[in-house]
């Protein structure tokens, strides 16, 4: 499958910004299922950029606008052809994760931090159903099925400050707050789990050259012998119409975009997100 992604956001100051320092993470990654044909970023008012990749791998563009501006646009778009093979058996046991060349390699992705920190009664059922499980494999994959038979999705119920207890208390979130449920679950019996965050065509049967409204989306990936993609959102293993832009700890470490200005007091933002299958 091809896909081409068109990203907008776009910021209107009460006044004017004197100057905006900003970094995105709005360029796709060519990686195993999924090649990028083409990338583009542009931003208005011209900035000065530097394009650089950071610890985690992503593609980050850094830029500023010198110049006083009382409103600005920054549009990514991406072509992607994906081409994602089913995941394979679980490779590792349990007694696997306590190596060093799993636990030691990959120990970024065994911390809790506040976003990701799951609740005492989570936790525990997180215990249970590795207990039970014959593999790190098949807990990982249970654990994402418990997640999101429990979590309502409902847009604005949270934001991107938010962190996991806060959607499991509510039992109501979006696809961050599930991705953080999950990953402090996996990281509390000793999977190491990362962050994925991309896009996601919302139809399942993607029409050719029919664009439609999506939005990004966050999904985690698992150590496995190599690393495994759950959503837990729409309890699915990513396909073709999945698209990685970034991966890291939790949503900080991917956030699209972000940053400071100075001068105008408050500003508005909007994000437009369209997907258009074309092979």
């Amino acid at each position: 499958m091809q896909l081409r992604i068109v990203h907008t956001t776009g910021f209107e100051y009460d006044g004017l910004a004197l100057a905006s320092y900003n970094q995105a993470r709005m360029t796709p990654q060519t990686g195993p299922g999924q090649i990028v044909v083409h990338t583009r970023l542009g931003v208005s008012p011209t900035p000065w950029t530097y394009d650089y990749r950071d610890y985690f791998g992503n593609d980050v563009t850094s830029f500023e606008v010198l110049d006083p501006h009382d409103s600005m646009t920054v549009t990514a778009v991406s072509t992607v052809h994906t081409d994602r093979p089913p995941a394979g058996m679980p490779a590792l046991v349990w007694e696997d994760l306590a190596d060093p060349g799993v636990a030691d390699r990959w120990t970024e992705y065994l911390a809790l931090p506040v976003l990701v920190a799951p609740p005492d009664d989570l936790a525990a059922k997180a215990r249970e159903i590795a207990a039970a499980a014959g593999t790190p494999g098949e807990a990982a994959r249970e654990i994402c099925a418990y997640v999101h038979s429990e979590v309502d999705y409902v847009p604005g119920s949270t934001d991107a400050a938010s962190p996991a207890v806060d959607a499991w208390g509510q039992k109501a979130g979006v696809c961050q707050d599930m991705a953080h449920l999950v990953l402090g679950c996996l990281r509390t019996i000793g999977i190491p789990a990362r962050y994925v965050s991309g896009y996601l065509h919302p139809q399942a049967e993607a029409r050719i050259g029919e664009t439609v409204q999506g939005e990004s989306h966050a999904w985690v990936e698992w150590w496995d012998d190599g690393w495994h993609g759950f959503d837990p959102t729409n309890d699915l293993e990513p396909g073709d119409r999945w698209v990685v832009v970034a991966t890291g700890r939790d949503y900080l470490d991917v956030r699209p975009l972000h940053g400071i200005y100075t001068g105008a007091e408050t500003s508005s933002m909007f994000v437009r997100v369209d997907v258009t299958r074309i092979a």
